[in-house]
């Protein structure tokens, strides 16, 4: 086995364990009770998810000019996804008669 199947071979785990990541964030938005804590589950794991298999697909591709897509399409998840989650909960803060959890 060379070096280049062995990253291949890592770059197929790591792009899984990113699909159980995000499959966990969208387990969580159906499953949990309210909105900020579904928003918690489709901001935290959804993102680490997504680096995980951008990281995996860097690894197997190798080429300087996909990587650098890459690179900027993580940056832009990790700069967009927080004010997203912002918004989220300002609106269901602002919004009246918004459900609250029973804890």
């Amino acid at each position: 086995m060379g070096a280049g199947e062995i990253l291949d071979d890592i770059g197929d785990v790591v792009i899984l364990g990113g699909a159980a990541w995000s499959l966990i964030a969208g387990i969580g938005l159906l499953r949990l009770p309210d909105v900020l804590t579904r928003m918690h589950a489709a901001t935290k794991p959804q993102v680490l998810g997504l680096l995980m298999m951008l990281t995996g697909v860097a690894l197997r591709l190798r080429d300087a000019n996909d990587i650098t897509t890459l690179i900027l399409v993580g940056l832009f998840q990790t700069w967009t996804v927080p004010v997203a989650a912002h918004m989220v909960a300002r609106a269901a803060r602002n919004r009246r008669g918004a459900p609250r959890s029973e804890a």
